[in-house]
């Protein structure tokens, strides 16, 4: 709730559970993580904890019981910030303040501004968040703009919650797919030139194809007509990888994502790092030959069957070079793994999660958040999409047409593991029915106001609490604010542990929605002078969590609209 208040009682339940198992004689018990959490019926308290029902499936006493020791030694030592303290079946502890401790949360918002809702949970953790990760063989579509905001978004909460962040993109520019690309445009090039010559029938479809073969038809002329050998198509492949790639990033940097790393599939070989992590599990006893091709033992760690790592004809398999990737994030020092695939690649998990403890590495180290699909809807109907066959929408397409924050927020509103539909007449709509517009009217809003108070010579946002007499503040509306903006920590923190960027979407929603509430019930400038410099100290908070929650998500803060 508040920062240092919500930190003294995680310590005080802490040190009540110490005692209690002393007194129990009870030794070498891990206490769990101590979650406080705001209960969503305000009649039950301001904060609540599970922590005695999970103490209870450690050790041999009822919940209840543990509950009730737990708030007497509470009672004892801080009987002046609660109002009362409950215990409610089957054992959840349900904490009351007085209003003068959540008066507390403002100053401390003040004081700390865009530090404010921080915390150091994932302190000491070193983590890698790979996200996107496209084969450079087209341009980027909606799918991946979802799967491209959700790890943005989650590398900011996870560095908020006090984790040390890296991002890293994998460019898949190895094998088969990257020679399937560099034929498909050359034999576009060759037709333009006026050559009767088939497209490949696995080949890369799509404008942007021909797009390529143009520019390079532009540059080079016909100096490649009639040319088909492996020069030519390393050539073509090169050119075409690399510009789609730079296109790529370019579509990534207007969306708002930038990454610390890219790293290339390719390098894994000409660093020679496959082949040597092969013959670690080969020597681990994880590797065997079977007609021909040598074959991961997957299935000993739980995968429904083994898998090839290396071909017959001596190549290693893409799931090979992704063994090989991921041992090298640990030997970079990182010991959380997080990656962010497509919904279609929930096959893959386990395999790899296999290959992870192979390796000798914790099996929760490794995570996986699959990102569902998205669908675009227009006048109540979707809009149809496919790679291949070149019928997409692009992420570049869908900026111009709603705009950076929009698409963010958009794609960020619901969990990532839930199906997505964008609809594409309220993003584009400029009223309170869209709510990215309703968020970000809410903040300028109040830039506006605070503006008003300072041509009324009201300018006291800045003073100390004891300056402003916040007691004033009594409305139900405004008590709810300030209880909202208490629980944004709590927000990140479990945003973070439970890796869902779209917890801090949710509540910014609501944040906006109680300030649209309360500017609508009263006025925050009037003739008294003592409640205006109140109310204005309470907006301003608002305005600054507001900030907070947007900035996590990429999004802007407008002070006009």
């Amino acid at each position: 709730m508040l920062n240092k208040t919500n930190n003294d009682l995680q310590q005080l339940i802490r040190d009540s559970i110490l005692k209690y198992l002393k007194n129990k004689e009870i030794d070498f018990v891990s206490i769990p993580v101590i979650m406080l959490t705001t209960p969503k019926n305000p009649a039950h308290g301001h904060l609540s904890t599970n922590i005695a029902l999970q103490l209870s499936a450690i050790i041999s006493d009822a919940p209840s019981n543990i509950a009730q020791f737990i708030v007497q030694e509470i009672e004892k030592k801080k009987p002046g910030i609660f109002d009362k303290i409950e215990v409610a079946s089957p054992g959840f502890i349900n904490f009351y303040f007085k209003n003068d401790v959540l008066y507390n949360i403002l100053p401390e918002i003040i004081t700390k501004k865009s530090q404010f809702g921080h915390s150091n949970i994932g302190q000491g953790e070193k983590v890698l968040v790979e996200f996107v990760s496209v084969n450079p063989t087209g341009p980027l579509h909606i799918g991946h703009g979802k799967c491209a905001v959700v790890g943005d978004s989650l590398s900011k909460i996870l560095k908020a919650a006090g984790y040390e962040v890296s991002t890293e993109y994998y460019i898949n520019d190895h094998g088969k797919q990257i020679d399937i690309l560099g034929e498909s445009v050359l034999v576009r090039y060759r037709q333009l030139l006026g050559e009767d010559i088939e497209f490949p029938a696995n080949g890369y479809q799509g404008n942007y194809i021909v797009d390529l073969a143009k520019e390079i038809m532009n540059e080079y002329q016909e100096q490649f007509k009639g040319k088909n050998d492996q020069d030519t198509i390393h050539f073509f492949k090169d050119y075409a990888q690399q510009r789609i790639l730079k296109d790529i990033k370019e579509d990534l940097f207007s969306f708002g994502v930038q990454f610390d790393n890219w790293f290339s599939e390719q390098s894994l070989y000409t660093e020679n790092k496959v082949h040597p992590v092969i013959e670690r599990l080969k020597k681990e006893g994880f590797v065997y030959l079977n007609k021909g091709a040598l074959w991961f033992k997957s299935t000993d760690f739980g995968d429904e069957k083994d898998r090839v790592v290396i071909r017959k004809d001596g190549e290693a398999t893409y799931f090979a070079s992704d063994i090989a990737y991921h041992d090298d994030k640990y030997k970079r020092g990182f010991n959380i793994l997080i990656d962010i695939w497509g919904a279609d690649h929930h096959g893959y998990i386990n395999r790899m999660k296999a290959a992870i403890q192979a390796l000798g590495y914790a099996k929760d180290s490794f995570q996986v958040l699959l990102v569902q699909f998205v669908t675009l809807l227009q006048g109540g109907k979707a809009v149809g999409m496919s790679t291949r066959g070149g019928q997409f929408i692009t992420l570049k397409d869908l900026l111009k047409e709603v705009g950076k924050d929009v698409a963010r927020y958009f794609f960020l509103m619901y969990s990532h593991d839930s199906h997505t539909e964008f609809d594409l007449d309220i993003a584009k709509s400029q009223s309170m029915d869209n709510p990215v517009f309703y968020i970000q009217y809410a903040y300028a809003r109040i830039c506006s106001i605070i503006e008003k108070g300072r041509s009324k010579n009201i300018i006291l946002i800045d003073q100390k609490k004891e300056q402003i007499d916040l007691k004033l503040l009594d409305k139900k509306e405004e008590l709810e604010l300030i209880k909202k903006m208490a629980y944004f920590k709590e927000v990140i923190e479990r945003s973070a542990l439970q890796r869902k960027p779209y917890l801090i979407a949710s509540y910014l929603y609501e944040l906006a929605s109680l300030f649209h509430k309360y500017y609508t019930e009263y006025k925050v400038i009037s003739e008294d002078r003592e409640l205006s410099e109140a109310r204005l100290y309470l907006i301003y908070a608002v305005k600054i969590v507001l900030e907070n929650a947007l900035t996590l998500l990429g999004i802007q803060a407008p002070e006009k609209m």
